[in-house]
């Protein structure tokens, strides 16, 4: 005769939990729910990606009974991806572990709570016009597809002739995003349980302001971070910290990023800034100095950096086509637009030296009356150290161009479909400024091609570009003009 095993309630909670499957009285509907609002929070980290995506790491202190409990996480992101979520004991409690987890997004609103009524019954409330008594009935919803329809007594009604009361609740309807979790804990007493996932509805992006000085060879550039926060979830006194970088999400390694990381420290920039910066793998890591509220459906700005009388210089830019190289076409243009380029240097000896998020720059430069007036904007990408930062602010007003095909030859050729064109141009530029200016001619010639001659001597900048800086004097003009010989 085989003799019976006896197993203490406690075991079977234990073994049930280790195997991830809850007893049956644990999944009973009735257990109690501990619920965790912001009020529990000590502090909560915030890590946001440029691509609409954040790590969160929210730390409360939580008092759950000793065994199987269930605990609903109130407050976090309406966006949260529940894939990633992570919960662990701060306090190193080894014995907690996670059986189940849901994440109860379906929102309590006046349609959401009649749908979950269909089938059951509430009270319908009527009043009298001219007395204002009001009649009670029970009612069932048959419908809340476009409207509601109810069975009252032996007739059909819709329009809702009333006001309807509902008895309770559905559990699974929910005033804001919660995270509801079955798990087993190891003590009675509070702990600090930290939970982390990865959320969408959080974004940020750089924006900069620069001054132009007098003289157009110097500027003052200040760095705003511009975050975003459409979450569903408030971030308070939150430690905020940027990534900025392309981070590929094609696969899920993203989920890593919930990870302890290792972080190398980058070389201190004399650059003054309230964000802190280092490397973090192949990105760089802005960290706020200060714990900052970012609440929800908020925009809002932080310093990045500030950076002074930084050296740049002007350029002006007409650039060409490669079309015309290839058939006779006479006149190119009159009155072309001359491009207004500034360029600055990323390097500490520019009063610099900082990596440069991925952002629009807007200069500004004062008039005779010391009002700063815009003058021009550009977007950069991301900006290591020692890299160039050029941005088109427009087009010259008082620098002009004329452009004209002066001459064209189709070449006799001893090979089939190899071609050969000559063609000469003349390029006038116009300059009604009342000092000298120098433009500069980027030319994209086709093919293997060899200047014949010209009245300027260019320069090779690379397999398909002609260069050209000419200047040109005040209030004057100065022609170039070039012979060029193009094979296909």
């Amino acid at each position: 005769m085989k003799k019976a095993v006896w197993i203490s309630p406690a075991a079977l909670v234990l073994v049930f939990s280790i195997f991830g499957v809850p007893p049956a009285a644990a999944q009973s509907d009735k257990a109690r729910e501990h619920r965790s609002t912001l009020t529990d929070q000590q502090e909560v980290a915030v890590t946001i990606y440029n691509q609409d995506l954040a790590l969160v790491k929210d730390l409360r202190i939580i008092k759950l009974d000793k065994g199987f409990n269930k605990l609903a996480m109130r407050e976090v992101s309406a966006n949260i991806r529940p894939e990633t979520a992570l919960l662990r004991s701060i306090d190193g409690n080894s014995g907690l572990h996670v059986i189940e987890q849901n994440f109860d997004f379906d929102l309590l609103t006046p349609r959401k709570l009649l749908e979950k009524y269909v089938g059951r019954t509430v009270r319908l409330v009527k009043t009298h016009p001219q007395t204002g008594e009001e009649r009670i009935e029970e009612a069932t919803v048959l419908s809340a597809n476009n409207g509601v329809v109810l069975k009252v007594g032996d007739r059909i009604e819709m329009g809702v002739p009333g006001r309807l009361v509902f008895a309770t609740v559905p559990e699974n309807l929910r005033d804001r995003p919660t995270l509801v979790m079955q798990l087993h804990s190891p003590t009675s007493h509070p702990q600090k349980l930290e939970l982390s996932y990865l959320t969408g509805g959080l974004s940020w992006k750089a924006d900069y302001v620069a001054e132009l000085n007098a003289d157009d060879n110097r500027l003052d550039l200040h760095g705003w971070v511009t975050l975003t926060n459409k979450s569903g979830t408030t971030y308070k006194k939150a430690k905020l910290q940027l990534v900025a970088g392309d981070v590929n999400r094609v696969r899920r390694e993203m989920d890593e990023l919930a990870r302890d990381r290792k972080m190398a420290m980058a070389a201190e920039s004399e650059v003054r800034a309230d964000m802190a910066q280092e490397s973090l793998f192949e990105y760089h890591l802005y960290t706020l100095n200060r714990p900052t509220t970012i609440a929800d459906n908020q925009t809002k700005q932080v310093t990045l950096l500030t950076a002074r009388d930084v050296p740049i210089k002007k350029q002006f830019l007409l650039k060409g086509k490669n079309y015309y190289y290839s058939r006779s076409y006479g006149d190119l243009g009159q009155k072309l637009k001359v491009g207004v380029y500034v360029q600055f240097e990323n390097k500490r000896k520019a009063n610099l030296g900082k990596p440069l998020p991925r952002g629009v720059i807007r200069v500004y430069k004062k008039d005779s009356a010391g009002n700063a007036q815009f003058v021009g904007e550009d977007s950069i990408d991301h900006t290591p150290n020692n890299e160039k930062v050029r941005l088109k602010l427009g087009d010259a007003f008082d620098v002009t161009a004329d452009k004209k095909q002066t001459d064209f030859t189709k070449r006799a050729t001893t090979r089939k479909y190899h071609y050969t064109f000559e063609s000469a141009y003349e390029i006038s530029l116009k300059n009604a400024k009342e000092e000298p200016v120098t433009v500069t001619i980027h030319e994209p010639v086709p093919g293997d091609w060899q200047i014949l001659s010209e009245t300027h001597r260019h320069q090779k900048a690379a397999a398909g570009t002609a260069l050209w800086r000419i200047t040109v004097p005040a209030e004057g003009t100065t022609t170039l003009r070039y012979r060029v010989l193009v094979r296909y």
